[in-house]
């Protein structure tokens, strides 16, 4: 992972720290280095986490699964097992078209190393799209659930679900068209509900979320390979948990429908059904089929946190984690993070410059504008307005925020990078302004803020970096 332009960006000791620890963080998420350290074959046993596998008692591996950090996790696993395995991950992207699911011909991704062509004993990478389903993300989960399906009782599924394996891995319920389960993902995205409530409402349109893949591999044994991308690391809200036990009910789901105004008549349809006993339930908590089904997280914020946090101490610098959970609007906790950096300043609390306070956690936006950014370009915008005319703060403090798989919302910015010098008091007024209109995108731009960084492979969520300078260093 390279950051663009990282030379002008890092243009004072703030600034280059926030960007060396931001890469440290994302580098320690990476699929490549997670699975070496928690995955490991010895002679015929697999272990992942504190589970253990005799591949000898197995007549075949299955992978299968999606996110954004699959085709990593993909890559390992093929390079670890060889020809034992074959199957099939989603991930966002790619050359296909809806006649030809399977990326790129028989090249060979060199980050990843995994052989895109599908041939038999590997491992195929299918496109689909992210944060909307597509009709290839549709196509793509079809051959997913084939594969399931054809796994028996001499089969080991290892089921890769990442952040972003809502999207990717799209299988509309019935009586639910793509068009509707698009209508209804855009209309959550962008009404500022949680993205727990916005699972709810996913895993009861869906045919593999909210664990009916679990259910569709029955009786293989299946092994969940998850990297967390969601607060407090629940297994059944990470990719819509398809497959872990689901939580949540029908009438969950249409509650957060009803308290976000989401008008989509066939997924209400769906769901009212649902509530009055007519179509079956996801299956929950206790349910006899998830008894060989187990699931382990291998990567989640604080992989990314430590890291950042080894760095910053390696500089010297006093490290706090402000909380790995973090939530609520993007440009709130904008104007927190700029309060912290006063305090700092101001009473050496909750740390004596020169710091590093770091946070995680996945911060919403309510869109009321239609303009260009994301939950991490809000946030930094909100905590550039603060620091201006804020003779404390200066070139002293800077804030970078950033999603973890390199795409702030529908953008292709990771986020961006803020100090107090940034904005000019001449512009704060049109920076507010755009912030109200969900434009952060264009004033982070035109002061070269953005933070660019193209598809990182992995994905655990927000991650803020708050730098403090000492007064004199």
């Amino acid at each position: 992972m390279e950051i663009e332009d990282r030379d002008r960006l890092a243009r004072t000791p703030a600034r280059e720290t926030a960007l060396t620890c931001i890469e440290a963080a994302i580098e320690a998420a990476h699929p490549k280095r997670v699975l070496r350290e928690g995955v490991t074959l010895d002679g015929e046993t697999l272990s992942v986490g504190g589970d253990t596998y005799d591949l000898e008692g197995f007549e075949s591996v299955l992978v299968v699964g999606g996110g954004k950090a699959a085709e990593g996790i993909a890559g390992v696993l093929n390079e670890l097992l060889g020809e034992r395995v074959s199957g099939a991950v989603v991930v966002p992207g790619g050359a296909n078209d809806d006649a030809d699911i399977e990326r790129g011909g028989e090249s060979r991704n060199e980050t990843a190393g995994t052989t895109r062509a599908g041939e038999a004993g590997r491992i195929a990478v299918l496109a689909g799209d992210h944060p909307v389903p597509s009709e290839r993300s549709v196509a793509s989960t079809e051959r997913v659930l084939e594969l399931a399906e054809a796994a028996d009782e001499r089969t080991l599924v290892l089921a890769v679900v990442t952040g972003g394996a809502s999207a990717l891995l799209a299988a509309p319920a019935e009586g639910i068209s793509l068009a509707d389960l698009q209508a209804v993902t855009e209309d959550l995205l962008a009404s500022g509900a949680t993205i727990d409530e916005i699972n709810a409402v996913r895993k009861h349109c869906s045919a593999i979320k909210g664990g009916l893949l679990a259910r569709r591999a029955a009786p293989a044994t299946v092994m969940g390979l998850l990297f967390s991308d969601v607060v407090g690391d629940p297994h059944g809200t990470i990719g819509s948990g398809p497959t872990a036990p689901d939580g949540t009910t029908f009438t969950d789901a249409m509650g957060v429908c009803d308290r976000y105004g989401i008008d989509a008549p066939a997924v209400r349809d769906r769901l009212e059904r649902g509530v009055d006993g007519e179509i079956e339930e996801t299956p929950g908590p206790g349910v006899g089929e998830f008894e060989r089904v187990s699931n382990r997280v291998l990567a989640n914020a604080h992989t990314a946190l430590d890291a950042a946090g080894a760095a910053a101490d390696d500089r010297g610098y006093r490290t706090r984690l402000l909380a790995s959970t973090l939530r609520g609007e993007a440009r709130e906790l904008g104007k927190a993070h700029a309060a912290v950096a006063e305090e700092c300043l101001a009473t050496g609390e909750p740390a004596s410059p020169p710091a590093v306070v770091l946070s995680g956690g996945e911060a919403t936006v309510t869109v009321d504008g239609d303009g260009e950014g994301g939950p991490n370009l809000e946030c930094a915008l909100s905590a550039a307005i603060e620091f201006v005319g804020n003779g404390e703060v200066d070139d002293r403090v800077a804030l970078c925020s950033v999603d973890t798989d390199g795409h702030d919302g529908a953008t292709d910015a990771a986020g961006a990078l803020v100090d107090g010098e940034t904005l000019p008091p001449e512009n704060r007024e049109e920076a507010r302004d755009a912030l109200s209109e969900n434009d952060a995108l264009p004033v982070l731009d035109a002061h070269d803020a953005l933070v660019t960084t193209g598809e990182t492979g992995t994905n655990v969520n927000d991650l803020r970096v708050l730098v403090i300078e000492g007064v004199e260093r």
